[in-house]
């Protein structure tokens, strides 16, 4: 009987190494062939063994041909140019940048400078040239920190190529995170120009404050109309609460309590001069104010007619904590007591599956499920909550609009 050939063996980095440095030269030089991009990568790891000089000057040739490039790219090319882009970005962060920051940076640099030439020739409706250069961020300004501990002119590259690309790098400073560090982000406000009317400029200059803790030029980067909006209003309030600058932050949730041309818009069609119609997170940042001002009573005051209003669970949670033991129970008892005889149904046992306060949604659900009048997204879920220790109420629920 013939004996069964072996089976082939699996197709990994260990069984190719064993197929030895010749052959496996050949099979790639058969694949490169077939593959510019592969071939160029294949340049980029042999430079990258000779020294960061070479690969700088291999980096150099390869931005500069893309950068000069003007033809479109079709929806079907668009997958290579991503795959070049991301072999371009990993030779530059983990090669290059290894070797020499500086260096580096300035290719890193150069990589970025490339988008707004692509965002012009490239077929690109689902965003996702956009999304490879987001995804990048954080490598740039962790390599740029780097960079900047070893040489300081290279920060003065990093602030010319914002200033260059403004509007885009003020989303790259978001999608970067906590990568662009506090030393960095202060570097870099030292050096823009501050003065520049490009538009970007002022959203570059807001968030490099943000990530420099510099609330003093950030305050100073809000505009009249957002002065004048509820929301943020209750952002400028919280930053300043958490720099214990109180009377600040009062006056800060005050500016959107003034009607005005500036806070127009936030009346939401009602006369301009008519208080503007206050927000959730407007509410919230004065419960933190009265809090910080010792007005104790006040905000818990403020809680429970906001969770009388709402139903909201974070608020009704809020104001049980600071309540004494056994106070808290009471009060609780009064809170799904109110939730029973809530105006809209569906917000009051939407409230009540989700406390969760079974026992007191199937007694809602008992008198007052002929009130609901549209479709009951959750009632399914809700139902098979309710079914074992309550059915009757379960079955009434799925009977439901």
């Amino acid at each position: 009987m013939a004996r069964r050939p072996a089976a082939p063996k699996r197709l990994n980095a260990a069984n190719l190494a064993l197929l030895g440095a010749d052959r496996l030269g050949e099979l790639l030089m058969q694949a490169a062939d077939a593959d510019a991009i592969l071939k160029r990568r294949l340049r980029l790891v042999l430079a990258a063994q000779a020294g960061p000089d070479l690969l700088a000057l291999e980096l150099d040739k390869r931005l500069a041909a893309i950068a000069a490039s003007r033809a479109r790219v079709s929806w079907r090319k668009r997958p290579d140019l991503l795959r070049e882009l991301e072999i371009l970005r990993q030779a530059v962060v983990d090669d290059l940048g290894t070797a020499d920051p500086v260096v580096g940076l300035e290719r890193m640099i150069g990589w970025f400078d490339l988008f707004r030439g692509l965002a012009s020739r490239v077929k690109d409706q689902k965003g996702e040239v956009a999304a490879a250069f987001e995804a990048a961020a954080p490598d740039l300004w962790t390599l740029a920190a780097r960079a900047v501990e070893r040489e300081e002119g290279a920060a003065d590259r990093l602030a010319q190529a914002v200033e260059r690309q403004p509007l885009e790098y003020a989303r790259w400073i978001a999608a970067g995170g906590e990568a662009v560090t506090t030393a960095l982000a202060r570097a870099l406000l030292d050096r823009v120009d501050a003065t520049s009317s490009l538009r970007g400029m002022r959203t570059v200059l807001r968030r490099l404050a943000d990530r420099a803790d510099d609330l003093d030029l950030w305050l100073s980067l809000v505009t009249p109309d957002e002065r004048g909006s509820p929301d943020f209003a209750a952002v400028m309030a919280r930053r300043l609460l958490i720099a214990d600058r109180v009377a600040e932050a009062r006056l800060a949730l005050e500016g959107a309590l003034s009607p005005s041309p500036a806070n127009r818009r936030f009346t939401f069609g009602r006369s301009p001069h008519q208080t503007p119609r206050l927000t959730p997170a407007w509410e919230a940042a004065s419960i933190d104010l009265m809090e910080a001002e010792g007005r104790k009573d006040e905000a818990q005051d403020l809680r429970w007619r906001l969770f009388e209003r709402d139903l909201s669970a974070p608020v009704l949670r809020a104001y049980l904590a600071r309540l004494p033991d056994f106070d808290d129970v009471e009060a609780l008892d009064r809170a799904l007591a109110h939730a029973a005889t809530y105006a809209d149904v569906e917000t009051a046992l939407g409230f009540l599956m989700d406390w969760p306060a079974h026992r007191e949604a199937a007694a809602l659900v008992e008198r007052r499920i002929r009130e609901v009048r549209s479709p009951l997204p959750l009632k399914a879920d809700w139902a098979a909550r309710l079914a074992q220790k309550h059915p009757d109420a379960a079955e009434r629920l799925l009977t439901a609009p």
